[in-house]
């Protein structure tokens, strides 16, 4: 059989157009095929020199994403023209919202693309999330948007994967008054360290349910109200020391934490 000929035209990059493309064909047994994609085509003429170098090969279907009616209507009646199989990605879905909404759509090559984009750096800011968690590797402060201090059990874990979820890396480092510091805290401006505190009575009330939820006792050093004021207290010298922004979260959801910590962040021009 002959080879069958995907072709995606684009007036972006089209890598939506090939997942599409990819996601269609994996529902078949074929594998004699082969996918062929134009970018960034704008104008006619450029338009028109890649169908008429697609309709050289007569076992193959163009798919097509463009957002110009222009040159929508020149691919659409070139291909029936031509007997030639084709496939308009983008516009059923464009005109649905559009008789849904009543709204016009406004002519934006590449707006998915942008969104991809958003969503790509979202995922990597998860990542990095992970990856530098819990003094992981305190490497990560050099490279992070943000890095949050604070003894066990102030929510940084949660609050740094809030905060990767809006695209911003955070690199959470824990305070225990017998580990040392990592040195890398000295060496970032002290607007992107954010300490954490919360108060003595709302951890020893958190840390009892912790040890609870893992089949311990609820009574041991780890929630110890003398331990507890030991560790905000040895926490409290080193932010003081780094003179980073404290915030106490006893009281504060993680959104209005994380809502703070943002503020802060346009404020000192970090984002």
């Amino acid at each position: 059989m002959e080879t069958l000929r995907l072709f995606i035209i684009s007036d972006s990059t089209g890598e939506t157009g090939e997942q599409i493309v990819k996601a269609s064909i994996a529902q078949f047994t074929i594998k004699d095929f082969k996918i062929k994609r134009f970018s960034h085509v704008r104008d006619i003429n450029k338009l028109h020199n890649i169908l008429e170098e697609c309709s050289e090969s007569p076992y193959s279907i163009i798919y097509y994403s463009l957002v110009n009616e222009n040159l929508i209507d020149y691919t659409r009646k070139y291909c029936d023209l031509n007997n030639i199989t084709s496939v308009d990605i983008l516009s059923p879905a464009i005109i649905a919202i559009e008789r849904m909404t009543d709204q016009v759509p406004i002519v934006n090559p590449g707006a998915l693309r942008k969104l991809d984009e958003q969503y790509f750096k979202r995922v990597e800011a998860i990542e990095f999330a992970v990856r530098y968690d819990d003094g992981k590797d305190p490497r990560g402060v050099l490279i992070a948007d943000i890095t949050i201090l604070g003894i066990s059990r102030t929510s940084k874990t949660p609050l740094s994967m809030y905060l990767a979820n809006k695209n911003i890396r955070v690199c959470n480092i824990p305070l225990v008054p017998e580990t040392p510091v990592p040195d890398e805290l000295f060496q970032i401006p002290a607007k992107k360290v954010i300490g954490l505190t919360n108060s003595p009575e709302k951890l020893n009330e958190i840390r009892k349910e912790r040890l609870k939820a893992m089949g311990l006792p609820p009574i041991s050093s780890y929630s110890d109200l003398g331990r507890i004021l030991d560790e905000i207290e040895h926490a409290h010298l080193i932010m003081r020391k780094i003179g980073c922004p404290i915030i106490d979260v006893s009281a504060r959801a993680i959104e209005e934490t994380a809502e703070i910590i943002i503020k802060h962040m346009k404020k000192t021009n970090i984002i």
